[in-house]
This record gives structure tokens, sequence and C-alpha cells, in this order.
């Protein structure tokens, strides 16, 4: 992947619905060669898909955080499934090292995710965890 692969899909990651015209005025490139980017970064498999963002991904709920779950056992598959269906997870990850998986949490006051932390510390198989509030973020690539 050259500097112009890279910055195309920075400007992708921006706006992953601005048309051919747009990336080529902000490249100063040709259509022609926005286009054939596109198809040969699709057919390495950089680019193996669009998204939309919305208003709910823009604005993230103001109280946020990472919870670390250590699991018992060979649950680690039913557990992921039960913590992710929670309305207020985001996310969850499985990890290496000494957590099994990660989630993370969104809601609108640290009471409600209190709430969402003692549901989750509930569950059977749930052994120990740890938790981080995210106090700022900043994207990469932007």
């Amino acid at each position: 992947m050259d500097e112009l692969d890279k910055r195309l899909l920075s400007c992708l990651d921006r706006d992953g619905r601005a048309s051919i015209s747009e990336l080529a005025d902000q490249l100063s490139v040709t259509r022609a060669t926005v286009r054939a980017r596109m198809e040969g970064l699709k057919a390495k498999g950089e680019i193996v898909g669009f998204t939309v963002v919305t208003r709910r991904d823009a604005s993230p709920n103001p109280v946020r955080g990472m919870m670390m779950l250590g699991i018992e056992g060979r649950g680690t598959e039913r557990l992921m499934a039960r913590v992710a269906a929670l309305p207020e997870v985001r996310a969850v990850h499985t990890t290496n090292g000494s957590w099994d998986l990660i989630a993370e949490i969104g809601t609108e006051t640290l009471e409600d995710f209190d709430q969402v932390l003692f549901a989750i510390r509930r569950m059977e198989g749930i052994i120990r965890s740890e938790t981080n509030l995210l106090l700022s973020t900043r994207r990469g690539r932007q």
C-alpha cells in the first residue's frame, strides 16, 4: 500500500459515502485513479465493506468504560453472547493475557453504568472483573 492508498483510506474513514468525484478532488487525482485504487484495495482485502456512522456513534454516551472479565471454565462463548446482548454493551472482544473478555459499555449516567456492571458481575461463570472509565477519545487516521 503506497501513500495515495493510505490517503484514500483516510478520506473514506472520514466519509465512507464520499463520491468518486469528491475523493478525486480531495486527493488531487483523476476519478479513474480513485476508482482503480478502490477496486485494488477491495481486491487485496484492505477494504472489506462500507458502513454508516449514526448519531449514536458520533455522540457516544456520556459515561463509557471498558470492563475486563475473567471467566471460569469453558463458558466464554456463552458469556460473550450474554454480555453482548445487553443494550448498553457496544462491543465484546476476546483477548489474551489475564483477561478473557473486554466489554465496551456506554450509558447515560454513572448509576446506569453501575447497574450494568452489577448485572454482568452476577452472570454465572464470571469470576473476576476490572473496569476503567474512558475519559476522552481520539480517533486514529483522521
